[in-house]
């Protein structure tokens, strides 16, 4: 076997592995922007009858969240998600291939959304 046969295999290897994990990644991912999505609506939804309500300007703020379970709850469910990295999780195939990106950049080389290479055309000397 010659040993651009070789490099041609490592390399289809390569891309193979690279689509793999980045579809692994999507289902994932996609859970994870669901869950971010609907917490964040909740959140939105439940500030607006807390800030709308007659009574938050003239109770204390722990008897204005009392009065308010929900939005006390997503509020305190979105800051703890944040504080997990919900939102690297959301954005991880994205990462790795920007990190990919820069690496494969050395070679002359990149990959698309999906991790399928890209061979640019080699530079003229």
């Amino acid at each position: 076997m010659s040993l651009e046969q070789t490099a041609c295999d490592d390399l289809k290897a390569f891309e193979r592995r690279l689509t793999e994990v980045i579809g692994c990644l999507q289902p994932a991912t996609l859970r994870w922007r669901i869950v971010l999505a609907v917490v964040s609506v909740c959140t939105a939804m439940a500030a607006w009858h807390w800030l709308t309500d007659p009574l938050t300007p003239v109770v204390s703020l722990s008897q204005s969240l009392w009065n308010h379970p929900i939005f006390a709850f997503t509020s305190t469910f979105l800051v703890l998600l944040f504080m997990m990295g919900v939102h690297r999780k959301v954005i991880a195939p994205s990462i790795i291939t920007a990190r990919t990106r820069s690496v494969l950049n050395d070679f002359n080389m990149s990959c698309d959304d999906t991790g399928k290479l890209i061979l640019k055309p080699r530079p003229a000397n």
